[in-house]
């Protein structure tokens, strides 16, 4: 039997050719393909017919597969000897739960490599023409998780430390938007400090509302956003309309789910 090697590869913010040229490289070279919810179809058909592909998709609404179950297919299928790809939305290691993954495969014994993507906190607020840095406006960013592991329901992101930060980009946040405006106000952050949510960003269904700290919740209320999405809060922010250059399909009609395409082992 050959030797098996995982690789955990970051596909990129959403739009297919965002990936990195050594993430589809070995895309195309792998055995078996483990791939999330986020990743773009056009990503699958550059998997050849011969390999196996696993859905291990995640949603905030339905999580049909544990992690759990998704890291041991993964090292069961190294262990077989396969050439096995975890493709992953965005960077592996940005909220991704990569570390999780890779870990495990060092407590089996099992080679691994690390495919840094493009992560959707930085593409995402670049296509809607917000840099997060800027000189004069922004020195410090921080990236900020918006979700709460249901088996930590009392670990919290530290609001008061990042209300200081100039730029803050919350992933996973839209469900929990009004509480994440009013802790950052609670901290000392100014209401009026500029704020956006982008909806499928970098894809051809990205949409956004821009809106300040203190009435971004009301904002989306009137005009809701679809998951996944990006919150940005800063005085960069301001810059998107000058700046805003990716102009989205106004055709543009939901998004298509990716379904099962294999079980995983028991």
């Amino acid at each position: 039997m050959s030797s098996g090697k995982a690789y955990l590869v970051g596909a990129g913010p959403g739009c297919p050719s965002l990936i990195t040229v050594r993430g589809l490289e070995l895309l195309r070279l792998a055995e078996v393909v483990i791939y999330d919810h986020l990743v773009a179809r056009e990503l699958l058909d550059e998997v050849r017919p011969t390999a196996e592909r696993i859905f291990a998709g995640k949603d905030p609404q339905h999580h049909a597969i544990s992690q759990a179950a998704i890291t041991a297919t993964l090292v069961h299928h190294v262990r077989r000897g396969k050439q096995v790809v975890r493709l992953k939305g965005g960077d592996p290691f940005v909220f991704g739960r990569g570390g999780e993954e890779a870990l495990a495969l060092v407590q089996a014994g099992l080679p691994f490599e690390i495919v840094p993507g493009v992560t959707s906190a930085v593409a995402v607020p670049a296509y809607a023409g917000i840099p997060i840095t800027h000189r004069g406006l922004a020195m410090s960013v921080a990236f900020v998780t918006g979700h709460v592991a249901s088996d930590q329901p009392t670990q919290q992101p530290n609001w008061h430390a990042l209300a200081q930060l100039d730029t803050l980009v919350v992933l996973m946040g839209l469900q929990q938007v009004d509480a994440i405006c009013a802790a950052l106000q609670a901290a000392g952050r100014d209401p009026a400090t500029p704020a956006m949510a982008i909806s499928w960003g970098t894809t051809m269904h990205q949409q956004s509302v821009q809106a300040t700290l203190s009435t971004l919740a009301a904002a989306l209320s009137t005009t809701p956003l679809p998951t996944p999405s990006v919150l940005v809060i800063g005085a960069v922010v301001g810059l998107a309309e000058t700046l805003a250059w990716f102009q989205p399909s106004s055709a543009a009609q939901g998004f298509p789910d990716l379904t099962t395409q294999a079980e995983l082992p028991t």
